[in-house]
């Protein structure tokens, strides 16, 4: 298979092609740099490990940190980390998951990767499910598989069989309403079901869909289960 070109989708940001080791999940790539000017790239979730996504990664500077979202994204985790020589940065409850990786941060409720950007726990999807955060160009969030684009294009938790924890994952969805705002939260980088935001490849007004969650609406359907 030909490699498909990262795509730019917004200043200093690139998706990556679905990824078949984690499920079809998309991958992300900030390109920043720290207070000093010096790169400090981060990853979010796995692109395919092979010697064209490598390459692409150096040229812009390769990764100071690789957040792993959820359960699926790790991929070929032990390889990856070994090739990138980045910190790998976890939620505690899935660091098992890669045991023999190195340089591996399990954080408990959240860590900062900068000073403009964290990853923080939002279990449901997985026990280790989390978000990203970045305050740049109108606040971007990765939403991991935590928030999905449906068949309409709008981010909504999704349930699925493999779903660790409906309830909590819905109380997870109340606590990012309460947590920003319009002035804070412009777009939001979903890791998978890209293919319905047509061609996108992010989710546009991403505060205005995530207020219209009606978390009661999805509640009140489980009690009627």
């Amino acid at each position: 298979m030909s490699f498909k070109q990262p795509r730019s989708i917004l200043e200093g940001i690139y998706s990556f092609s679905p990824n078949r080791a984690t499920l079809g999940g998309t991958s992300y790539l900030i390109v920043k740099k720290d207070q000093t000017g010096n790169p400090a790239n981060l990853l979010i979730d796995a692109p395919a490990n092979t010697p064209e996504v490598l390459q692409f990664i150096a040229e812009h500077g390769g990764v100071r940190q690789w957040v792993i979202t959820h359960r699926d994204a790790s991929g070929e985790a032990k390889s990856l980390q070994a090739a990138l020589q980045c910190d790998v940065v976890i939620q505690e409850q899935e660091a098992y998951l890669v045991p023999e990786v190195a340089n591996v941060i399990a954080y408990r409720d959240s860590y900062s990767l900068g000073s403009d950007c964290e990853v923080f726990w939002t279990s449901g999807y997985s026990p280790g499910s989390a978000c990203v955060y970045w305050a740049q160009q109108g606040g971007v969030l990765f939403t991991g598989r935590h928030l999905l684009p449906d068949r309409d294009g709008q981010l909504q938790p999704l349930r699925f069989a493999k779903t660790f924890h409906w309830p909590r994952q819905l109380r997870n969805v109340e606590k990012l309403q309460a947590r920003f705002s319009q002035k804070t939260l412009a777009y939001g980088c979903p890791a998978a079901n890209t293919g319905f935001l047509r061609g996108q490849s992010i989710a546009k007004d991403a505060y205005a869909q995530l207020a219209a969650i009606d978390v009661e609406a999805i509640k009140g359907a489980i009690a009627l289960l």
